[in-house]
């Protein structure tokens, strides 16, 4: 029997604590499979024009929201500048994050720009108000190294 180092006994205190349950809030489940995936996403505005004001954030947030919520997912943070917004997104494996980050950058452009901001109508002119790029970012759960070192422990057959 190999000897328990300290990546083993770390990753052996993650599982126990991911899979229980009763421990942990963020770990969900489908018909299948017991999840736990967050993404930190990054939208920035088109030009990165410094269009959004407290008003505007305050907007965002619940869209963003009802978007996660139609995705079955949910939005545990978000805050934004004002030229760029920040959202922690818990998100199950049905979905890929590209359609999720098509929907909410796409329903809050849409949304925000019918309610007639002036920051963002004297800023914006040609119909969109995100850049078509984005930052995601997986995050949650052990350091890469853990489950890394515990993969390649792993015995291989023969």
């Amino acid at each position: 029997m190999v000897e328990a180092d300290t990546y083993t006994l770390a990753l052996s205190a993650y599982y126990d604590y991911t899979w229980s349950m009763e421990k942990v809030n963020d770990v969900r489940h489908g018909r299948h499979c017991v999840f736990m995936l967050h993404v930190h996403l990054v939208f920035v505005t088109k030009y990165r024009g410094k269009v959004f004001t407290r008003e505007i954030l305050d907007e965002l947030k619940p869209i963003f929201a009802k978007v996660c919520s139609d995705f079955e997912s949910e939005l545990v943070e978000f805050e934004g500048e004002d030229d760029h917004v920040h959202l922690l997104v818990n998100y199950p494996p049905k979905f890929s994050v590209s359609s999720l980050i098509n929907s909410l950058k796409g329903v809050s452009s849409r949304l925000i720009r019918r309610r007639n901001f002036p920051s963002i109508q004297n800023k914006l002119w040609r119909g969109s108000l995100w850049s078509p790029s984005y930052f995601a970012g997986s995050c949650g759960g052990a350091p890469i190294s853990v489950p890394r070192q515990y993969i390649e422990n792993q015995r291989s057959p023969g």
